[in-house]
């Protein structure tokens, strides 16, 4: 199933409570908001997507207790970013410095900030475009590094901030360069 986005602006004005709302109300689908204010629905990932994304998280996990240096996030963390849009990234961490701004109602919501580093594992269901316009949404908003991984194609897309997309194909793993210094994220799992 693809996403499926709603404009609501004739029923009601979906603010920040009644995402939230409608965001605890019905678990078992994930959404998002675009900063227009229209609803994204999508299914929960399938299996195979669920385990690529599992070994994605484990190894941003790993590196992160081993250096310290902030704090990663699974595809259920949703953040607010400045443009008012609410995103769920696959895979997202933030300098501990910036997370440390933040005050503890904050944290415990959407938390009001755009994560340093995000990842989208684009899944068969995905339409690529809207994958990355994403992409470049986050780094609109002040993502300073961001990968979008096809499986399918066995490439990656490397987002920077002013330049352009990097495209690999079926690189052995991805760099973390500067923003996420000494982690190198292995593909071969993700590729098999």
């Amino acid at each position: 199933m693809t996403a499926l986005t709603l404009n609501l602006h004739s029923a009601i004005e979906l603010t920040d409570e009644r995402f939230e709302q409608i965001c605890q109300s019905n678990r078992d689908l994930r959404f998002e908001r675009t900063s227009t204010g229209e609803l994204v629905v999508m299914s929960p990932a399938g299996s195979e997507t669920g385990r690529q994304n599992s070994g994605l998280n484990g190894q941003l996990w790993l590196w992160n207790q081993q250096n310290r240096l902030g704090v990663g996030f699974d595809s259920s963390a949703g953040f607010t970013l400045p443009n008012g849009a609410i995103r769920s990234p696959d895979a997202s961490w933030i300098k501990q410095e910036r997370w440390d701004t933040l005050n503890a109602a904050q944290k415990r919501k959407f938390a009001p900030i755009c994560p340093d580093f995000v990842v989208e594992l684009c899944s068969p269901s995905d339409r690529l475009i809207d994958v990355q316009t994403k992409m470049q949404e986050y780094l609109d908003n002040g993502t300073r590094l961001g990968w979008l991984i096809h499986p399918e194609s066995k490439s990656a897309q490397i987002y920077r901030p002013n330049q352009t997309v990097e495209v690999q194909n079926a690189p052995n793993s991805l760099s973390g360069e500067d923003i996420l210094p000494g982690f190198e994220l292995d593909l071969q799992e993700i590729w098999a």
